[in-house]
């Protein structure tokens, strides 16, 4: 089946290049201007991938990823004309997956959305043991990847699960956070490891009764991360 990526960016020229480069690749690619528009083309369709601008107009980007997290997990790659660490890690807050600094280069683009696909193709074909998984009262079902909490489903991100995928699957084991973010973002992602305490942060103000004294996700002081049963 053809993999579908919505790019979102008021500059007409950006996204005709970004659109033509990725239907050479055989994708297929819907185009939005501003937020809302965006916004009305998530509702109404299912993308793989999301490429979008952080200065929108109506809705910023950073509204518009918000609002996606409402209702879906899929994977969104934030576009920033600011190089700035606290742009890259409030995309990341807001429940991106990704980011790409402007100006850049098409090439990257394509091998990050590329490297994207590819592990999600992974995910949905592969069957990696187990069906679901439960500790506590997590219950994590892979094949729909969703995670429930005492029985009320709880809504994470495509980094979140993955990340709490691998921690589960592997309980105890400590993980690095240069582990963590070889595995679940993959190597060529160019993000440093601040990326991987923003979302453990996240997952755990999800998941854990008191985040500041975790159940599940704990840390490892001058190591990394493990999930404890």
């Amino acid at each position: 089946m053809e993999k579908k990526v919505l790019v979102v960016d008021d500059e007409k020229l950006i996204v005709k290049g970004i659109k033509f480069s990725l239907e050479q690749e055989g994708l297929l690619v819907d185009c939005a201007y501003d937020g809302e528009e965006a916004l009305a083309a998530v509702q109404a369709n299912s993308y793989d991938v999301i490429l979008l601008d952080v200065m929108l107009p109506q809705l910023s980007g950073f509204e518009v990823c918000s609002r996606i997290r409402e209702f879906s997990d899929v994977p969104i790659v934030m576009l920033t004309a600011k190089s700035e660490d606290i742009d890259k890690i409030m995309g990341l807050e807001y429940g991106a997956d990704d980011y790409i600094t402007k100006p850049f280069n098409i090439l990257e683009v394509k091998a990050r959305i590329k490297a994207i696909l590819r592990r999600s193709g992974k995910r949905d074909g592969g069957d990696a043991g187990e069906k679901k998984l439960s500790v506590g009262d997590i219950r994590l079902e892979r094949a729909g990847r969703r995670v429930f909490l005492k029985g009320q489903e709880v809504n994470l991100t495509a980094k979140e699960f993955d990340l709490l995928e691998l921690l589960m699957t592997n309980p105890n084991k400590v993980y690095s956070r240069e582990n963590l973010l070889n595995i679940v973002w993959g190597y060529e992602y160019p993000g440093d490891v601040r990326t991987v305490d923003v979302h453990v942060r996240r997952l755990r103000e999800k998941i854990e009764r008191n985040p500041s004294e975790p159940d599940y996700i704990h840390t490892k002081w001058g190591v990394g991360y493990f999930f404890k049963i």
